[in-house]
C-alpha cells in the first residue's frame, strides 16, 4: 500500500520539526551545563543566556541558518574560569569552540572527540592542565588546533595521525615532552606550527619535508638536537624560521636562500651551528631578521648589499674573523640597510679598525662590536647614533681619546668601554648624557680628574672607573647621585684626598670599591647610613683613625675589607653580629687589644688579620699572644673603701625600704616599669613625660596614624624625628600585641624592616599603664599614602599628586620581599608578620620600602618551609579582611605561605591601584581574578592610571623612555602580574617561595633598565 505524496510530505515536516526541537533542546542544555560549570563571569555575560531569549541570540553563540543548530561557540577574553563542561561534546552541529585568552581549568573533557564537524578549537591562554585528549582525534575536519599557553603535560597523542585537514598547530609555553611526531609530515596543508617553550626533544623528523605550504616553524625554546635533515630544506614556502635555544647544530647549505627564496626570519640563536656562515644569504632580498648568535660559525661575515629590509643582525659570540684588516669589510656592504635597529657582532675573531660608514646607521638603538680585536681611535663620528639605546664597545683594542661628540648620544642607557687602551680625561661632555643608567670605563689608560659633570647623569645606577690613571680628588657630585645603587667602582686609581661625608647619600648603594688609590683622613661616620651596602672595599689607601660607631647599621655586608691602611683602635665586636659576612679582612693595619670571639671572629676561612702586631686573645686557629692579664694591684680594694662600704649599704638598705613602701601605696596599679627597655642596654630610655612633652600632648597636630591597637604619633627626640606607636590599652589584645611586636624587633634587624629606636613601658600622669614604641620616622609616610591618599599640599598650597612610576612601585616590591626572605628564612626562628598591608610599608626619603607593625607576627618552628608545618591560632582569624591567606579564614593556619599570599595581593594592588576591597569585587571577582583575566592582552587597562603619570618639578616618570629602549610596558607589567597572581593562589603549596618572586623580580628589574654585560 502506498501513502498518498501530501501525506509523505506531511510526515516528513513532522521528523523534521521533532529533529530540529529535539537538537535545540540539546544544544541549549550544553550550553546552561557550560554556564553552570563557569566560576567567575566578570563581564556578567552569562545572565543572557536564559531561556527568555532563543540561544542564537546569546552572547557568543552563533547558529546555522538552516536548522538553528549552534555551529560557534566564541568566549574569546570572556574572563571566564571553572571548568569545560561535558556535555559540550552533545553539540553535535559544532564547528567552532573559542575559548581563547580565558581562565578555565582542569582537563579538557575526552567528550569534544564527539564534535566531528569541529574545525577549530581554541583553548589557548587558560590555566587547563594533563595531557592533551586523544580523542580530539576523533575531530577529524580540524583545521585549526590552539592550546598554547596553558599547561599540558605528556607527547603528543600519536591518534592526531588521523588530523590531516590541519592548517594550524600551535602548542607553545606548555610541558609537552616527547619528539616531534613523524606523522606530521603527512599534514600536507599545514601552513603554522609552534611548539615554544616546551620541552621536545630529538631530531626534526626529516618528514616535514612533504610539507609544502608551511611557512612558520617554530620550536624556540626546547631541546632539540641533531642537525636540520636534508629534507628540511625543501619546504620552499618557509618564510619564518624560529629555532632558538636548542641544541641543533651542522652547518646551513650554502645555498639556502635558493632553498628558502621568500626568507623574511632566521632566528638561530644559542645552538650548535658551525661552519661558514651561507654567502647565498645576501641575495635573501626579504630577509628581515637574520640573528645567528651564539653558535660556532667561523670563516669571514659576507657582504649583504641586497638586503635593504633587514632590521635586526645579530652575530656575536662566534668564531668569525682572524683578527685581519678585512674582516670588518661587511660593514660597509650593510650601508643600504637604512632600517637597521639592531647590529651586533661581538665576542668574535674581528679585526681591522671600525669603517665610518657604520655610524650612518641613524636608527641604531643597540650596536654590539666588544670582545673583538677592533684596533684603531673611536671615530668622531659615534656621535651621529643619536637614537642609541645601548653601545657595547668593550674587550678591543681600541687607542686614542674618547671623542667630545660621544655627548650626542643623549639617548644611551648603557655605555661600556671597558678594557680597551683608551687614553686621555673623560670628555666633559659625557655630562650630557642624562639617560646614562650604565657606564663602564675600567680597564683602560684614562688619566687626570673626573669631570664634575658626571653630576648630571642624575640616573646613574653603576659607575665602574677602576683600574685606570685617574688623579686628583673625587668629585663631591658624584656623591650626590643618589640614583647610584647597584655599584660605585673607582679602585685602581690615584684618587687623593679623604673620603667626602657626602658618600651618605647613596642610601641605596650596594657595592662601593674604592681600594688601591691614595686617599686618607678618617673615615666618615656618614658610610654607616649607607645601610643597603653588601661589598664595602676601601683596601690599599692611608685611612686612619678608628672603625667608625655608626659602621653596626651596616648589617648586611657581605664582604669588608679595610687591609692596608693606618686604622687603629679596638676592632669593634659589632662586626661579629653581620650574619652575612662572606669575607672580613683587617689585616696590616694597627689595630689593638682583644680580637673578638663571636661571628666571623670565629671562621679563619673568612677572617684576615694578619699584620696587626697588637692584637691579642681571639680563638687558638689565630695564634694571637694571650691578652695580659691586669695586675693584682689593681685589683686590690683600698682600706678606705673596707670602712666605707658597710656605712653605705646600711644607709642604702634604708632608703630603698622607705622608697618601696612610698612607692607601693602610691602606685599600686604601676607594672614592671620599664622592662621593656631594659630589655636591651643599647636603647636609649625615655620617659613618659619626654614623649608627652615631645608630642605636644600627644594632639591630634603630631597624630599621623591611627589603628586598631594604636596611635601614632610624629615627635622629635634624640635631636631627630621618630615616630611614637602608643599602644590603646583599653582594647582587647593591645598588651599581647605589644608583646609580639617587642619580641619580634628585640632580635632582628634589615635594611627593609622600620628600625626601631626605643620603646617605654611606664604610667602615664593618671597613674594608668602605658606602653610605647618609638621607630625611625619615616618621612614619605605609607605606601597606603601613595597609592589611595596621593594628594599632596604643594609650595603654594595647591594640591599636587604623589606617583610612583614603573620602577619605584618594582623597587618598592623588591624591598619588601628582602625584608620577607629574611624574617622567614634568615633570622633564626621563622617569623610571620600576619598583616601585610599598603599601611604596614612605609617609605623613607629616597622611597625604600620598610615593612611595620608587627603587632600580629608569630614565631613558627624552626623546620623546612613546609605550609604544613604551620602555627593554628583558635584566636580567629589574625590580619585584615583582603590580605589574609584564605586557608586562615578555614582553619586559622599561619605559615609563611600567608606572608606570601598577602605579599601577592600587595603586588596587585600596587600596579593596579585597586584594594582588594574594592566595591567591584565581590563573591564572584576577586582582585586575582580580575587581574589573571587581563594577562596578557589587557594589562594596560587594568594598570593605575598614575603609574604613568608625570610629576612636574621632578620628571618622576622615565618609564615611557626607559621602555622605548627595552621592550614595551606590557610586557613589563605582565611579568609583575605574573609574579603577583603566582603568589595569591588559593592553595598554598601551589604558592611560589618568597626567594623565587625575589629571582623574578630582580630579573624583571635587570631586563627593564637593559641586561648586564660581560666586564
Amino acid at each position: 500500500m502506498r501513502f498518498p505524496y501530501t501525506i509523505y510530505v506531511v510526515l516528513c515536516n513532522i521528523v523534521l520539526i521533532f529533529s530540529v526541537d529535539a537538537g535545540y533542546d540539546t544544544d541549549r542544555l550544553a550550553l546552561l551545563s557550560l554556564k553552570a560549570h563557569i566560576t567567575s563571569d566578570p563581564y556578567k555575560i552569562m545572565p543572557s543566556w536564559n531561556d527568555s531569549i532563543h540561544i542564537c541570540n546569546w552572547t557568543g553563540i552563533i547558529c546555522g541558518q538552516r536548522h538553528q543548530r549552534v555551529v560557534t561557540i566564541n568566549l574569546w577574553s570572556g574572563g571566564f574560569s571553572g571548568p569545560i563542561s561535558p556535555e559540550v561534546g552533545n553539540m553535535t552541529f559544532l564547528r567552532e569552540l573559542l575559548l581563547h585568552n580565558n581562565s578555565f581549568t582542569g582537563e579538557v573533557p575526552q567528550e569534544i572527540g564527539r564534535l566531528s564537524r569541529l574545525r577549530r578549537l581554541g583553548l589557548s591562554n587558560n590555566s587547563l592542565s594533563g595531557e592533551i585528549p586523544m580523542n580530539i582525534s576523533q575531530c577529524r575536519n580540524l583545521i585549526e588546533l590552539d592550546l598554547s599557553g596553558n599547561s599540558f603535560i605528556g607527547v603528543i597523542p600519536k591518534e592526531f595521525e588521523s588530523l590531516t585537514k590541519l592548517l594550524y598547530i600551535n602548542l607553545h609555553s606548555n610541558d609537552i615532552t616527547g619528539e616531534i611526531p613523524k606523522f606530521i609530515g603527512n599534514f600536507t596543508s599545514l601552513m603554522f606550527i609552534s611548539g615554544l617553550g616546551n620541552n621536545f626533544h630529538g631530531s626534526i623528523p626529516d618528514t616535514l619535508g612533504r610539507l609544502s605550504n608551511l611557512w612558520f616553524f617554530g620550536f624556540a625554546m626546547n631541546n632539540l638536537s641533531g642537525v636540520l635533515p636534508p629534507s628540511f630544506f625543501n619546504i620552499s614556502s618557509l618564510t619564518n624560521i624560529d629555532l632558538p635555544d636548542n641544541q641543533i647544530g651542522g652547518n646551513l647549505p650554502s645555498d639556502i636562500a635558493q632553498k628558502f627564496p621568500g626568507l623574511i626570519f632566521l632566528n638561530l640563536p644559542i645552538n650548535k651551528f658551525s661552519g661558514p656562515i651561507p654567502v647565498s644569504l645576501s641575495n635573501a632580498s626579504n630577509l628581515e631578521v637574520l640573528a645567528l648568535n651564539e653558535n660556532t660559525f667561523t670563516g669571514s661575515v659576507p657582504n649583504f648589499y641586497r638586503l635593504t629590509k633587514l632590521t635586526h643582525f645579530a652575530v656575536n659570540v662566534n668564531q668569525l674573523g682572524n683578527g685581519k684588516y678585512d674582516n670588518l669589510d661587511f660593514v660597509s656592504s650593510l650601508a643600504n640597510c637604512t632600517n637597521l635597529i639592531d647590529l651586533g657582532f661581538g665576542a668574535n675573531n674581528l679585526g681591522g679598525v671600525l669603517p665610518k660608514s657604520l655610524f650612518n646607521f641613524t636608527l641604531l638603538s643597540e650596536l654590539t662590536v666588544g670582545g673583538n680585536l677592533i684596533s684603531g681611535n673611536i671615530p668622531a663620528e659615534i656621535g651621529k647614533l643619536v637614537n642609541i639605546r645601548r653601545l657595547f664597545m668593550f674587550s678591543n683594542r681600541f687607542t686614542g681619546t674618547i671623542p667630545d661628540s660621544i655627548g650626542n648620544l643623549k639617548n644611551v642607557g648603557i655605555l661600556s668601554l671597558t678594557r680597551n687602551l683608551i687614553s686621555g680625561y673623560i670628555p666633559s661632555s659625557i655630562g650630557n648624557l642624562t639617560q646614562l643608567s650604565r657606564l663602564y670605563l675600567q680597564r683602560n689608560n684614562l688619566q687626570g680628574p673626573v669631570p664634575s659633570s658626571l653630576s648630571n647623569c642624575m640616573g646613574l645606577q653603576l659607575l665602574d672607573l677602576s683600574r685606570n690613571n685617574l688623579n686628583g680628588f673625587i668629585p663631591n657630585g658624584i656623591f650626590s647621585l643618589s640614583s647610584l645603587t647597584i655599584s660605585l667602582d673607582l679602585s685602581d686609581n690615584h684618587f687623593v684626598g679623604s673620603l667626602p661625608s657626602e658618600i651618605g647619600g647613596l642610601l641605596n648603594l650596594v657595592s662601593f670599591d674604592v681600594s688601591n688609590n691614595m686617599m686618607s683622613g678618617i673615615i666618615p661616620t656618614t658610610l654607616g647610613t649607607c645601610t643597603s651596602l653588601v661589598e664595602l672595599s676601601m683596601a690599599g689607601n692611608t685611612f686612619q683613625g678608628e672603625i667608625p660607631e655608626p659602621f653596626r647599621s651596616l648589617r648586611g655586608l657581605e664582604l669588608l675589607d679595610l687591609s692596608r691602611n693606618n686604622l687603629t683602635g679596638k676592632i669593634p665586636k659589632f662586626l661579629g653580629d653581620f650574619v652575612f659576612l662572606k669575607s672580613l679582612n683587617l689585616s696590616f693595619n694597627g689595630f689593638t687589644g682583644k680580637l673578638p670571639e663571636q661571628g666571623a671572629f670565629k671562621n679563619s676561612s673568612i677572617l684576615s688579620i694578619n699584620g696587626n702586631t697588637k692584637l691579642c686573645g681571639g680563638f687558638q686557629e689565630f695564634q694571637l699572644p694571650e691578652c695580659p692579664k691586669e695586675s693584682s694591684r689593681k685589683n686590690r680594694i683600698p682600706l678606705s673603701l673596707i670602712i666605707i662600704i658597710p656605712i653605705v649599704t646600711v644607709i642604702s638598705v634604708t632608703l630603698i625600704v622607705i622608697f618601696y613602701l612610698v612607692y607601693k601605696s602610691r602606685y599600686s596599679k604601676k607594672k614592671d616599669l620599664e622592662s621593656t627597655s631594659s630589655d636591651n642596654e643599647n636603647f636609649p630610655q625615655v620617659s613618659y613625660k619626654e614623649l608627652h612633652e615631645a608630642t605636644n600632648g600627644f594632639s591630634l597636630e603630631n597624630l599621623i596614624g591611627s589603628g586598631h591597637f594604636s596611635s601614632v604619633y610624629k615627635a622629635i627626640l634624640f635631636e631627630k624625628n621618630v615616630a611614637v606607636k602608643v599602644l590603646k590599652l583599653t582594647v582587647h589584645g593591645a598588651h599581647k600585641s605589644f608583646t609580639a611586636e617587642c619580641e619580634a624587633l628585640k632580635s632582628i634587624r634589615h635594611r627593609n624592616l622600620v628600625k626601631i629606636v626605643t620603646s617605654c613601658s611606664t604610667i602615664d600622669f593618671q597613674g594608668n599603664d602605658f606602653k610605647a614604641l618609638i621607630y625611625s620616622y619615616m618621612v614619605n609616610g605609607s605606601l597606603e599614602d601613595w597609592l589611595h591618599h596621593n594628594s599632596v599640599i604643594g609650595t603654594e598650597n595647591q594640591e599636587s599628586r604623589r606617583c610612583l612610576n614603573f620602577l619605584q612601585r618594582l623597587n618598592i616590591l623588591i624591598d619588601v620581599a628582602s625584608a620577607l626572605d629574611y624574617i622567614h628564612c634568615q633570622c633564626g626562628s621563622p617569623i610571620v608578620h600576619c598583616d601585610l598591608k599598603p599601611s604596614n610599608i612605609l617609605l623613607d626619603a629616597d622611597l625604600v620600602a620598610h615593612i611595620g607593625d608587627f603587632g600580629l607576627s608569630r614565631f613558627l618552628q624552626h623546620t623546612t618551609y613546609d605550609s604544613s608545618r604551620s602555627h593554628t591560632s583558635s584566636l580567629g582569624i589574625k590580619g585584615t579582611i583582603g590580605y589574609v591567606a584564605p586557608e586562615q579564614g578555614l582553619g586559622g593556619k599561619t605559615s609563611i605561605y600567608s606572608d606570601i599570599y598577602s605579599f601577592g595581593i600587595l603586588t596587585l594592588e600596587l600596579f593596579t591601584g585597586k584594594r582588594p576591597t574594592d566595591n567591584m569585587f565581590s563573591d564572584t571577582l576577586n582582585l586575582h581574578d580580575f587581574v589573571k583575566m587581563a594577562i596578557p592582552l589587557q594589562v594596560m587597562e587594568i594598570t593605575d592610571t598614575l603609574l604613568f603619570e608625570i610629576k612636574q618639578e621632578e620628571n618622576m616618570n622615565k618609564d615611557k623612555e626607559v621602555c622605548e629602549k627595552y621592550g614595551p610596558i606590557e610586557q613589563f607589567l605582565t611579568s609583575v602580574y605574573q609574579v603577583g597572581t603566582a603568589c595569591s593562589m588559593e592553595m598554598p603549596s601551589n604558592r611560589i617561595h618568597i626567594k623565587e618572586a625575589i629571582e623574578k623580580l630582580q630579573s624583571l628589574k635587570e631586563t627593564f633598565l637593559g641586561k648586564s654585560i660581560r666586564k
